[in-house]
Formats: C-alpha cells, structure tokens, sequence
C-alpha cells in the first residue's frame, strides 16, 4: 500500500500568523497539528499542540502576540505520496512523531498521521507493529 492511499488533505498556516489564529483554526477543525508553508505551499515547519502548550501557553505567553514562525518545529520529516506505508511507518517510529507531511516536487499534498496508519494497519507489514 502506497502513501497516496491513505493520505489526507491538511490544514496549513502561514509563518507570519498568529498563535492565536493558529490555535482558533486547530480548533475549529478538530486537529493537533498545522504544516507551515511559505506563498509556493513549499513546507518550512509544522506547529502541534504540543508547541503551544510548552512554548507559550505554559509560560504565559499572549497567543495574540506570538507569531508560529517563532514556536514551529522548522525541520519536518517528510515522505512522497508514492512511498510504501512502511516506510512512512519506520521514518515515525525512527523520529518518534505521529504526523508526517506528504510532498512531491518540495510541495505540500497531504499528511498522514499515526492514527491513519493503525486504521489501516491490515495492510501494513508485521514487523514494523509487532516487531
């Protein structure tokens, strides 16, 4: 099975946003994360949740006044729509993540998360779940 298959659209932020709108839109849309992209829908970070509870949340911080270029994470473990799901599997278990943004030609397609992979984990190999 190919990433393609599996692959979702994703939700995407501008840098120069603010946390504020980026927790608003997380929110809206029921998500944990948002891929940063750049005018070309070229990836340049991704935010979590994680990102705002540490960085701004937890040290009180204004969201309003944050902006995501300055929490993102800015290097993102990526994967083609044409990959295996194995190998989408391994990069993270490898980086310990649980969303990984799907590109061809350095431009934003989809994301796959973990919770796309275990629903469709009957087609995934053995070793990479059990092993």
């Amino acid at each position: 099975m190919r990433v393609k298959e599996i692959m979702r659209p994703v939700k995407v932020i501008s840098p120069d946003a603010s946390i504020k709108e980026a927790a608003t839109m997380m929110n809206k849309s029921s998500i944990g994360s948002l891929v940063v992209v750049d005018e070309n829908r070229k990836v340049s970070g991704i935010l979590t949740e994680r990102d705002i509870l540490q960085k701004v949340t937890a040290v009180n911080k204004l969201p309003s006044k944050v902006l995501v270029s300055e929490i993102m994470t800015p290097k993102v473990i990526s994967i083609t729509s044409h990959a295996l799901i194995d190998d989408a599997v391994y990069l993270m278990m490898k980086h310990k993540i649980k969303k990984l943004p799907v590109v061809e030609d350095k431009r934003l397609v989809g994301i796959i998360t973990a919770t796309d992979v275990v629903a469709n984990s009957s087609e995934i190999g053995q070793f990479y779940l059990f092993g």
